[in-house]
């Protein structure tokens, strides 16, 4: 039965969906994290496993969107295009340290919407100007850039 199912169509009717659920619910927090699908490989085609990155809205414990991350990139190019997908105004974004970048800020930025983003030795030397400057992190080994659009403070 499944696969009479056009796959673009039932992702169409999909995303429909979700959107029509977070108009009506609202969603204020959406996790943005990747996935490695482990089990997903083929050996015998010299396949490997399956990377997803998905957008996961914890209130509602319901996943607003998901993009394959392509075999000769990485989540830092699958996370704007997964952001292109949601309407994310209005809402707060969070990315581990792997998503934080100038590119995919200023694209949250840009859909009036907010950040929290991990910064870890990923970016070396903002995070030692992140610790001259602020004696005391968050955590020990992740610190979090938040931003709060000016019309909210």
């Amino acid at each position: 039965m499944f696969e009479k199912i056009n796959p673009k169509e039932f992702e169409q009717c999909f995303r429909r969906w979700v959107q029509a659920l977070v108009e009506k619910l609202g969603v204020e927090v959406i996790a943005i994290d990747g996935k490695n699908h482990r089990g997903s490989y083929d050996r015998a085609s010299q396949l490997k496993a399956l990377h997803m990155v998905s957008a996961w809205s914890n209130e509602h414990r319901l996943v607003l969107g998901q993009t394959k991350v392509s075999a000769k990139s990485n989540e830092i190019t699958a996370i704007p295009a997964l952001l292109e997908m949601l309407d994310i105004s209005g809402c707060i974004i969070t990315i581990d340290a792997m998503g934080t970048q100038k590119s995919i800020a200023q694209k949250i930025i840009a859909a009036n919407a907010d950040y929290v983003l991990s910064l870890k030795d990923n970016h070396p030397t903002l995070h030692q100007d992140f610790l001259i400057t602020n004696t005391r992190p968050i955590f020990s080994n992740s610190i979090a850039c938040i931003h709060c659009l000016a019309s909210d403070i």
